[in-house]
């Protein structure tokens, strides 16, 4: 049986690789072959991160780099410790 990831384990592989990359952040090439998206599906949800202050997207020279902000950072640490805490109990998130 396929286990999909639900929208919040996307979010957060998505912020994981943001962060991983550091203050230069990643392209958008690298970020949808490390979070497995299609290019559709991660624009919408990029908007989404962007909109709510998680992630910046920086353009230059035709091409987007997304950098995690530190709110992003403090989710994407929520979100794992509670994750955590849920596996702990036997729950999936």
């Amino acid at each position: 049986m396929t286990n999909y990831r639900t929208s919040m384990q996307i979010i957060s592989d998505l912020l994981s690789a943001t962060n991983d990359s550091g203050q230069e952040g990643i392209k958008t090439t690298r970020l949808l072959t490390k979070a497995n998206l299609s290019h559709s599906r991660l624009s919408k949800i990029l908007d989404t991160l962007t909109g709510s202050g998680l992630v910046n997207k920086i353009e230059f020279d035709g091409k987007n780099t997304i950098v995690i902000t530190e709110k992003g950072r403090q989710y994407l640490e929520s979100y794992l410790k509670f994750s955590s805490i849920a596996e702990s109990f036997g729950l999936e998130l």
